[in-house]
């Protein structure tokens, strides 16, 4: 094992009286122009900021968008209490007696409508972003 190293290691050329040990393969990379180099930098720092830019647009309008949606839901939620409220003071409200009015003419019906909002519903919450 250890002899083989030592032979691999050992394989100096002599050129003209100075030993040259071999050396990386390929050819070296050529002088690449320094404006070149520093124009490239420049446009990649440009790219970079553009794309960060759109990035903070993106989540600023999806943070806005899940605040009205908060702002909606915490509306209906206000609303549903009100008329929990009202039901357990003996009232019914006149959206509910409307519903169950309108439940009585066409059951049918109204369960397709919920299940078009419900599927509305579930399509707008399963995207997390």
């Amino acid at each position: 094992g250890g002899s083989v190293k030592s032979v691999l290691l050992c394989q100096d050329e002599v050129v003209g009286g100075k030993v040259k040990k071999p050396g990386k393969r390929g050819r070296k990379p050529a002088k690449i122009d320094l404006k070149a180099k520093l124009e490239r930098s420049r446009q990649s720092a440009r790219e970079c900021r553009a794309r960060k830019k759109l990035r903070y647009q993106y989540l600023e309008e999806l943070v806005s968008s899940r605040e009205r949606a908060i702002c909606a839901l915490r509306e209906e939620l206000e609303m549903y209490k009100q008329w929990c409220m009202a039901m357990d003071q003996g009232k019914i409200p006149s959206e509910i007696k409307a519903l169950l009015t309108g439940e009585e003419q066409g059951k049918a019906q109204q369960n397709s409508t919920k299940l078009a909002k419900a599927g509305k519903t579930e399509a707008n919450s399963s995207n997390p972003w």
